[in-house]
């Protein structure tokens, strides 16, 4: 996803605004306590622990959707878990809701174009069991 999102750039900043390897916009690294966007740029390991600590967020936010839609198909594309954490990550969570509730009728796209059914597809079936749902997950800055 790195790779998707800057090609793997830690110092990237897009057009958007939207920091680093995994593009964090300023609002989602707030609610993590980043608030020096300098130094988060300057910081692999920080955005590392950033990405997985969001990434345990949105589990816990879904996890009632990854119960009821992994294994269905929608709009052709097999439902993952994995694909799901991807896609909130592009979208957020509350997007993904939306699209897996109504069986991709609501879509969504970024500025880019990538949508969430691009990301359930391209990011669908890799382990995640090692990221456990948290709705508190921080980041410590060590």
């Amino acid at each position: 996803m790195a790779f998707k999102e800057s090609q793997g750039s830690y110092t990237v900043v897009n057009t958007l605004g939207y920091l680093g390897k995994y593009q964090f916009g300023r609002t989602t690294l707030r609610r993590f306590k980043i608030y020096n966007t300098t130094a988060f740029l300057k910081d692999p390991e920080l955005q590392e622990k950033a990405f997985i600590a969001l990434c345990k967020v949105n589990k816990w936010i879904l996890r009632k959707d990854i119960r009821r839609s992994v294994g269905k198909t929608i709009n052709g594309i097999k439902i993952t878990e994995s694909g799901i954490l991807a896609a909130a990550h592009l979208s957020g969570a509350g997007n993904v809701k939306k699209y897996l509730r109504s069986n991709g009728v609501q879509g969504f796209s970024d500025a880019y174009g990538s949508s969430i059914k691009s990301y359930l597809k391209n990011f669908g079936g890799y382990n995640v069991s090692n990221i456990i749902a948290d709705q508190d997950a921080t980041v410590i800055n060590s």
